[in-house]
């Protein structure tokens, strides 16, 4: 079983950043697909963005490409979302996935869960 644990929301000013964190445990990390998503009130789980087990570039929605970075590392067994000029619409719970071997940007990619952590944006 893969544990996750998420931190480093808040409330922040559009324009702002903030850089999340989740940390695994429970599995050899660089060995797990990792990934991010949100949820905002009345809306349905989006994808955020990931990064493969094996590495290489990640990969983004269109609604934060150029805005958010995701880099993991694994001597931390850490995955991080940095995130740039927030807007109003980033405001939303943001989780952390795992999947075994895994990568994707569907719900269904990930087997593994975090709790959440909240990200407010303000104007």
């Amino acid at each position: 079983q893969v544990q996750l644990v998420e931190s480093g929301g808040g409330l922040v000013q559009a324009g702002d950043s903030l850089r999340l964190s989740c940390a695994a445990s429970g599995r050899t990390f660089k060995n797990l697909g990792m990934g991010w998503f949100r949820q905002a009130p009345g809306k349905e789980r989006e994808f955020v963005g990931g990064i493969s087990w094996l590495g290489g570039s990640p990969y983004y929605a269109d609604t934060v490409k150029g805005r958010f970075t995701i880099s993991r590392d694994n001597a931390k067994n850490t995955v991080y979302l940095q995130m740039n000029s927030l807007k109003n619409e980033d405001t939303a719970v943001y989780y952390c996935a795992a999947e075994d071997y895994g990568s994707g940007s569907s719900l269904g990619s990930y087997k593994y869960w975090g709790q959440g952590t909240q990200v407010t944006v303000s104007s």
